[in-house]
């Protein structure tokens, strides 16, 4: 988790589950942190809803991209 103030493996968690467990790991970040995500397939409904949601308060940088694992570090600006 190197760089990272928290992961997320939401491969742990039931489908309804995924995003909130992700959202509240997203608040609990500080300012200029950053967290991991990591998931089964591509989370681009949850960048959709970011965007919608937060819009300018983070950053997305998918640093795996499948098909297997994807890996994403998601930055609270």
């Amino acid at each position: 988790m190197e760089g990272f103030a928290a992961r997320v493996d939401a491969r742990q968690y039931e489908p309804k589950d995924k995003h909130p467990a992700i959202l509240v790991a997203f608040e609990a970040l500080a300012l200029g942190q950053r967290m991991e995500l990591v998931n089964d397939h591509d989370p681009r409904p949850l960048h959709y809803l970011f965007l919608a949601e937060m819009p300018g308060r983070f950053t997305w940088e998918y640093l795996e991209e499948g098909p297997e694992v994807w890996r994403v570090a998601i930055g609270k600006v």
